[in-house]
């Protein structure tokens, strides 16, 4: 993942605006499933971003045959990212069976009248941050005040959420313009800025700095990310593939939290070979976001699940950043509760 833009802002938060236009869900030739197998035939899984070490539990499931073992010919790995490539855009058309989106993308899209649900997330944490410097730590919400923070135009809604979530007066902090470059904080001219965790920390330290970072999830503002969304219609009708899907996300999922060093291998080598993605830096980043996808709620409830609790501070959230939707309109998890239930094996050892 490289330094926040604005694209990666827009297909993580979505709260800059949202394509539901006719653009559907695009191939980029990259890797797709297995070409024999079950039942269910062949689905498109949209991807949030392109192919990166973000979707490494994507990569083990389709590597590793968990996929095929599943019952699908094949899963084919959709690259996100590009102009009117968003999940709900994709899902609205039928041009995707599933997708990788946010809360804060699907949100928007349900409030619109699309018949949509969240069955599951891949991130228990978003990876947005406030990223500082060791010798001048941002640790707290509250040690924001009288500091330079680098906000896009893009996250204004986000910065504005976390802002009322802490009681902080916009007056109080120093909004500077930013794109995204990081020496704008090594030279001084900023005290923090709105990142990724899983990737500004990895490159400060890569440059040879002590970077430290507060997550907006641990900031008054807990939202998840990688959210597996599908249309109601699926739910209703076809129930028996989309357990049997994820399924098979759960597996590859729990191949890539236990080797992240061949995750970044698949996806720098096979499904992101056309990025130019540094191997090291992929491994480092697939460490820090094990921290996002591995919760003790995860590990005692199954990975992607959400407690009552977690959904109920995702539908606050959403309310501060001007969404205001109910909890049994954006989600589903019934499904994947009768996943565990069915084999409670799955769960993490």
């Amino acid at each position: 993942m490289a330094i926040l833009d604005r694209r990666a802002f827009l297909r993580t938060t979505g709260l800059a605006g949202l394509a539901l236009g006719l653009a559907a869900c695009g191939d980029d030739g990259g890797t797709t499933g297995s070409a024999s197998g079950g039942g269910f035939g062949a689905v498109k899984l949209q991807l949030s971003w392109k192919k990166n070490v973000e979707f490494a539990g994507e990569y083990f499931a389709d590597t590793n045959g968990h996929f095929k073992s599943a019952g699908f010919t094949q899963v084919e790995l959709l690259s996100g990212g590009g102009s009117g490539t968003s999940v709900e855009s994709g899902l609205a058309t039928g041009r995707c069976w599933a997708g990788l989106s946010a809360p804060t993308i699907t949100a928007p899209a349900v409030l619109q009248g699309a018949q949509l649900k969240i069955v599951g997330a891949t991130f228990q944490k978003n990876p947005f941050a406030i990223v500082s410097l060791n010798k001048n730590p941002i640790k707290e919400a509250k040690d924001l005040a009288g500091k330079k923070i680098g906000v896009q135009d893009s996250n204004e809604l986000v910065w504005n959420a976390l802002l009322k979530a802490n009681g902080l007066d916009a007056s109080s902090v120093t909004r500077v313009p930013f794109q995204s470059d990081p020496s704008m904080l090594t030279s001084g001219q900023l005290d923090g800025y709105v990142g990724f965790v899983t990737s500004g920390p990895v490159n400060l330290r890569m440059q040879g700095h002590d970077p430290a970072y507060l997550l907006l999830a641990d900031a008054g503002l807990p939202l998840v990310a990688e959210t597996f969304t599908v249309t109601q219609e699926t739910i209703d009708n076809e129930r028996d593939k989309l357990k049997a899907f994820l399924t098979a996300e759960i597996k590859g999922w729990k191949d890539a939290v236990a080797d992240p060093a061949k995750s970044a291998e698949l996806a720098a080598t096979v499904y992101g070979k056309d990025q130019n993605l540094d191997v090291k830096e992929q491994t480092e980043e697939a460490k820090m976001q094990n921290e996002l996808v591995v919760t003790p709620d995860a590990k005692a409830n199954g990975l992607f699940t959400m407690t009552p609790e977690l959904i109920g501070q995702n539908i606050e959230s959403l309310a501060k950043a001007g969404l205001n939707i109910k909890a049994e309109q954006l989600f589903d998890l019934s499904i994947l509760n009768e996943v565990y239930q069915a084999d409670p094996s799955l769960k993490l050892s």
